[in-house]
């Protein structure tokens, strides 16, 4: 049985592959897309949204507007990354469908809801390395943005916290940062919604850029792509306009897609290794505000509530990225 997934978004040139990798693996079945402000304002990172369902010829799959701020904080985008229209690079159809009526945080309540009525199973008594091939235990929620959202849906709704099987979040890191040198930009735009999700007793894994930083999108695998339909050709074309940031940035040779990676963990937990680990969100520190504090090597007497992204093997990923993505029409 393919395992039910929300993404919870802000696209973004990788929050769009990561939708796109999801609806190219039959391991995963997309019920539902959210969006929040992050890379983007929420207005733009909607329509983004609705476009990349467009390009995949998937306008069945219903779309929600979110927060279009963080929780107690001025919004913070990233249109030095991602361009102005946060998908900057290509071409993409413009969208024939329109968000539905509920609002993000109501959309996934009513579809977890839905899924757990379904007679899924338990929620959340697997570990994620055991999960590569069993029956599906209730909705994934992959958050590949700031927190907002799920941290509402939670306070609005704490029943969820039983019925979801888990949250699986491209957020965070254990030593590095990218939009200061502590934080992760994810993390960094709402850390007090971050502070509030790790706070929860839910199930969630971080995939964080310690992982996503190891496995590089790199001009060969865009060149693959770019002859494979429409939407492999959008993604040579997101990657030519990523992969430009990265280069100047950093002095990588590719980009990582970072959220990518975090629908690749659901669809195969096998990729990336994971730790138990305590996590705490910073939210009040002059340098190290927004930062993700793992204690990685467990020298606190503290509840281990999350399970950290320590190591991924990313030839296996990337491979996998490009030939579900050659897949798609």
């Amino acid at each position: 049985m393919p395992i039910p997934i929300l993404i919870d978004c802000d696209p973004g040139h990788d929050d769009a592959i990561a939708i796109l990798l999801a609806l190219a693996s039959r391991e995963v079945e997309l019920r539902g897309v959210t969006t929040v402000a992050g890379n983007q304002t929420l207005e733009k990172t909607t329509r983004n949204a609705l476009k990349v369902l467009e390009l995949a010829g998937r306008t069945d799959v219903p779309v929600a507007a979110g927060a279009d701020r963080p929780l107690e904080r001025t919004l913070r985008t990233a249109a030095n990354v991602h361009g102005e229209s946060g998908l900057d690079g290509p071409d993409l159809p413009e969208p024939t469908t329109r968000p539905v009526d509920a609002d993000a945080v109501e959309l996934l309540a009513e579809l977890i809801e839905a899924e757990a009525g379904s007679g899924a199973g338990e929620a959340g008594t697997a570990r994620p390395e055991d999960r590569a091939h069993e029956a599906p235990g209730g909705v994934v929620l992959v958050a590949t943005g700031p927190l907002t959202n799920v941290a509402t849906l939670l306070r609005r709704h704490p029943d969820v916290r039983d019925r979801l099987d888990r949250i699986v979040w491209m957020g965070g890191a254990i030593a590095e940062g990218n939009v200061t040198p502590a934080a992760e930009f994810n993390a960094f735009v709402d850390p007090e919604a971050a502070a509030q999700v790790f706070g929860s007793g839910i199930d969630i894994t971080m995939i964080g850029l310690d992982v996503t930083h190891r496995a590089l999108f790199t001009p060969a695998h865009a060149e693959r792509l770019r002859g494979a339909g429409r939407c492999g050709q959008a993604v040579a074309e997101l990657a030519d306009f990523f992969l430009g940031f990265h280069r100047r940035r950093y002095r990588f040779d590719g980009a990582p897609i970072h959220d990518a990676m975090a629908v690749a963990h659901v669809i195969d937990p096998t990729l990336v290794e994971t730790l138990r680990c305590n996590v705490e969100i910073e939210t009040a520190s002059q340098h190290c505000d927004g930062r993700t504090v793992v204690d990685r090597w467990q020298v606190l007497d503290a509840p281990r509530n999350a399970d950290v992204g320590i190591d991924v093997d990313a030839n296996r990923f990337l491979e996998l990225l490009v030939e579900r993505i050659a897949s798609l029409p």
